[in-house]
């Protein structure tokens, strides 16, 4: 069953990427929660067109739908930390838990006025091994951008590593992830977010084995307390599901 959020997305209108394995398909903004504030937001990520068999004991994403469950709360100035429950929905497979992950953040305060939004996210976790060949994991994220008058661009140069799985032995990988968007008016944001694995860094997979995802996305700005993120995203390489639906509704609290 298809959320009312995705629903929405789907009358007005995944491809698995490495790095955030198509559970939470996000360029981070340097922006964090404030101090005694939760965010609480709801990732859901439909698989138009995926894999229809089974792979390396993996289940078919085609069809599949992820629900993700992400709860920050803001603790200080340059400090936060995220929580996030994966899971997974499909016909003949029911609904499962997939795993959960803890992100710690830090980043530049802005009192410091640098020319670009810096920050830092470590993430690490546990995903069951039929969604995942790796089980468990350990991203570092730095996050960069920067607001130029109507114009904002982000930059996520990730660097993952398996601590169990079938990735341990390719060291660090490298997962680039960007996004360009423009302010077409006050409360709406369009742009094109761009998600990428591309293997170990120091030695990149041949192209045919990496993954590429384009994401035309819009961004609603209905008030600072809400989050709205939808966008439709086309694989562009033989290893990348070929067509996925995503959206990102949340609120912040005062708590």
């Amino acid at each position: 069953m298809i959320t009312g959020g995705l629903a929405f997305l789907t009358a007005t209108l995944s491809l698995p990427v490495h790095a955030q394995d198509n559970y939470e398909i996000q360029v981070y903004a340097y922006d964090q929660v404030e101090p005694h504030h939760t965010m609480v937001e709801l990732h859901s990520n439909f698989t138009f067109q995926g894999s229809k068999t089974s792979q390396d004991g993996l289940l078919p994403t085609n069809h599949q739908l992820h629900e993700t469950i992400e709860i920050t709360h803001g603790f200080t100035e340059w400090f936060e930390t995220g929580f996030y429950i994966f899971t997974s929905a499909q016909n003949g497979q029911g609904w499962d838990w997939v795993g959960d992950h803890i992100r710690p953040r830090v980043h530049i305060p802005k009192e410091w006025k640098w020319p670009v939004g810096l920050s830092l996210s470590n993430e690490i976790g546990y995903q069951r091994r039929q969604y995942s060949t790796d089980t468990w994991t350990w991203e570092i994220r730095p996050i960069i951008d920067k607001q130029i008058g109507r114009w904002y661009f982000s930059l996520n140069p990730a660097f993952d590593r398996s601590f169990h799985g079938e990735s341990v032995n390719q060291g660090v990988m490298f997962s680039p992830d960007l996004k360009f968007s423009y302010d077409f008016t006050k409360k709406i944001t369009g742009g094109i977010e761009y998600y990428g694995a591309v293997g170990p860094a120091t030695d990149f997979l041949p192209t045919g084995q990496q993954q590429h995802q384009l994401f035309p996305a819009i961004d609603l700005n209905l008030s600072p307390n809400w989050e709205v993120n939808f966008g439709l995203g086309v694989g562009l390489t033989h290893s990348t599901d070929h067509l996925i639906a995503k959206m990102i509704l949340g609120y912040r609290f005062h708590f």
